[in-house]
């Protein structure tokens, strides 16, 4: 058979989109294809740089192509990626495609160190990516990223002062945390904390980012529900351990989430500190805190399970450090790599799917 664009999008037809359920060419995933005597070549557009079936989608273009024209041409197959968005270029961080909060019910369960290690990881795929410390009163991330003695410089523009974020490990950073003595306790009423994050999503000169991650307080507060009126969400992630207390109150930060005057998808539970296996022991697993509690909280609620981290004493070690675990090597960082794939690919899922969401009047 003769090689003609044609024709290899006809093959290529047959490839679909295991998450969008559609076929490549459809979804127009296939671009620059050049055609050279008996060599071809071109890009599959994918969802995201982090997304974990890159390669079962390679080999299916592969089996496509070969069971069409043999072994008579050479085929270069370069996988990319355009991370997707349904966001509106409005006039509040226009460069964000995807504005993702992670909250939990309960404090003490990981959520800073579960967006740090997301963070890192979703950087380490390729993708563009932003932190807010959105916890006024007990900042964190400064710390996990080593950062807490820098501050951020500010650059004039249109007349305003806008805040240049810290970058470390390849993600923007911005938290109160730069903003004042790291000994002082910040002793504010609601009102004033919401106007401070106000100002860290309206005057921050973010650069162009894939994904945004929100770092909130825990439980439902002010804070949360100054982001759901200022910024369309993309969708929600809830962090929660095993154990009945801490789901408890994970039933509450999600249940806000979903309420219809806020509507924000909730993207997937993380079950953090889901067992303990010491090193001694490596198949050995020991839930301290209950068995498969996030996995049963995700399965009741009809969301998805994103992922299960283990307690290691590595991953505290590495916060206090400033040296997020997904760093290192080894199971744990192979546990935040796969989770940040499976946050990836629900965002994808979600923007194919599901409306955009609209930011909201809340009057309570």
């Amino acid at each position: 058979m003769a090689i003609t664009k044609k024709a290899l999008l006809k093959a290529l037809s047959t490839v679909q989109d295991p998450d969008l359920k559609q076929d490549l060419v459809t979804l127009d995933m296939i671009k620059n294809i050049k055609i050279e005597a008996k060599k071809v070549s071109f890009d599959v557009v994918l969802t995201t740089p982090a997304c974990p079936l890159k390669e079962l989608i390679r080999k299916e273009c592969e089996n496509a192509l070969l069971e069409t024209f043999d072994n008579a041409v050479a085929f270069l197959i370069n996988m990319t990626s355009n991370v997707t968005t349904i966001r509106d270029k409005g006039p509040l961080i226009p460069q964000v495609k995807n504005i993702i909060a992670v909250a939990s019910g309960k404090g003490g369960v990981g959520k800073s160190t579960t967006t740090a290690n997301l963070a890192v990881a979703l950087a380490k795929t390729g993708a563009k990516v932003g932190i807010i410390d959105a916890d006024i009163f007990g900042p964190s991330i400064p710390t996990m990223f080593n950062c807490e003695n820098e501050q951020p410089a500010v650059k004039v523009e249109g007349g305003r002062n806008m805040i240049i974020p810290i970058k470390q490990y390849s993600v923007q950073l911005m938290s109160i945390g730069f903003l004042t003595p790291a000994e002082n306790a910040v002793v504010w009423r609601g009102p004033m904390a919401s106007s401070a994050f106000k100002q860290f999503i309206g005057d921050t000169k973010w650069n162009d980012l894939d994904y945004l991650l929100i770092d909130l307080p825990p439980g439902t507060s002010d804070i949360h529900l100054t982001l759901v009126q200022t910024l369309p969400v993309t969708g929600a992630v809830i962090v929660t351990t095993p154990q009945k207390v801490a789901l408890a109150d994970a039933q509450k930060g999600l249940a806000m989430f979903k309420q219809p005057p806020i509507n924000v998808p909730v993207l997937g539970i993380v079950e953090n500190m889901a067992f303990f296996t010491p090193e001694e022991l490596p198949n050995s697993k020991y839930f301290i805190f209950g068995e498969e509690g996030g996995a049963k909280f995700a399965k009741k609620n009809k969301v998805p399970l994103l992922g299960q981290i283990p307690i290691v004493q590595s991953i505290r070690e590495s916060s206090d450090n400033g040296y997020p675990a997904v760093m290192t090597d080894g199971i744990i960082a192979e546990a935040y790599m796969q989770l940040a794939a499976e946050l990836a690919r629900q965002v994808a899922i979600r923007n194919a799917k599901k409306d955009k969401t609209q930011v909201i009047e809340v009057t309570v």
